[in-house]
């Protein structure tokens, strides 16, 4: 049996235990501590922490994540570290309010309930729960979790589009992709009934309720998942914040959930949706053209002032941050899950 040790996190000052054979991120998530991360297997930097004192080991990561002049300065990877003594840890990215309200991490079974096409490349799956887990797994609307791969040991990350677990069911919104070890099981694989083991929640997409700055959410593809979690968030809620949505789709056809859309902005009177199209346009259509990124920039003159919540294909949030960085928004207003791009596309 692996020993365990404390881990004291500041400046938070807060305090978990975590055992030898597991690391410091999977032992915060065991406790309910959410700390910043994405990737969850040291190829994207997000959990980076700097080690002030204690017997701390890695196991394999990426350099682009860690360069060896990082580590040899003293930070490490929380998703890779094992302590083998007591250690003190100084958190460099973190966010105090999603740390205390963060929720334990666990694994259910679930059944598919229904599959249902969107597009021609966007599927809707909706796993019931049993009555028994309803309360068991709980998240916060944006969160995500990871869906194991059936007969495999593989898992793939899904952020869920509905709001809690207690509605007896998780609905996911995912891009279907050629040769994907999960999402090519929406095409032909998977039947209403097979059992899918899911484990979370992860992710620190989660709306910023003491904020009461306008919000801008620019997202495409299958991303309207999370983002989709957050505006049933805020009609649920009554919130009257100012909010905006960018949604790139290359053709019309590719647009979803139009009519939910259009129910959420008649229940929040300060929401605006705002459909771009960046290939294939019909002759009638009003709306905006050209990359969300392009139209975004071209209809927001200060986002200085805004909380910005990003979710799409990896390319889109690399343009996106790029941008919104040189608009001057600052790093603590920008929000998004950022996966590598295995996980993203080897769906």
């Amino acid at each position: 049996m692996a020993d365990t040790h404390k881990v004291r996190f500041e400046p938070v000052g807060m305090e978990i235990e975590a055992d030898e054979d597991e690391t410091v991120l999977d032992a915060a998530f065991r406790q309910g501590v959410m700390l910043i991360h994405g990737c969850k297997e040291g190829q994207c930097s997000a959990c980076k922490s700097f080690l002030l004192d204690g017997d701390l080991q890695m196991g394999r990561y990426s350099t682009f994540a860690l360069p060896d002049f990082e580590r040899d300065e003293g930070y490490v990877l929380l998703c890779r570290s094992h302590i083998y003594s007591d250690t003190e840890i100084e958190l460099v990215n973190y966010d105090e309010d999603m740390i205390r309200s963060g929720l334990p991490v666990v694994t259910v079974q679930t059944e598919v309930d229904s599959l249902v096409e969107l597009t021609h490349d966007i599927s809707l799956l909706r796993l019931r729960l049993p009555v028994g887990s309803r309360s068991t797994l709980r998240f916060h609307p944006g969160q995500y979790v990871d869906i194991t791969v059936p007969g495999t040991d593989e898992h793939r990350s899904f952020s869920m589009a509905n709001l809690s677990a207690a509605e007896g069911h998780l609905e996911f919104i995912i891009k279907r992709y050629p040769g994907g070890r999960f999402s090519s099981l929406l095409e032909d694989g998977l039947a209403v009934g097979d059992p899918l083991r899911v484990t979370g929640p992860y992710g620190t997409f989660t709306l910023r309720v003491a904020s009461d700055r306008r919000l801008v959410f620019i997202g495409g593809g299958a991303g309207m998942a999370p983002i989709l979690s957050l505006l049933r968030q805020m009609a649920e809620s009554g919130n009257e914040r100012e909010a905006v949505y960018y949604y790139g789709a290359r053709t019309e056809g590719d647009l979803i959930q139009l009519a939910e859309l259009a129910h959420l902005a008649e229940q929040l009177p300060s929401f605006r949706f705002v459909p771009c199209l960046s290939d294939r346009r019909p002759r009638d259509w009003a709306g905006e053209t050209g990359l969300v990124t392009d139209v975004l920039e071209r209809q927001e003159d200060n986002l200085a002032d805004c909380d910005v919540y990003l979710c799409g294909p990896p390319p889109m949030i690399d343009a996106a941050l790029s941008l919104l960085e040189g608009m001057g928004v600052p790093e603590e207003q920008i929000f998004f899950d950022k996966f590598t791009i295995t996980a993203a596309a080897g769906d």
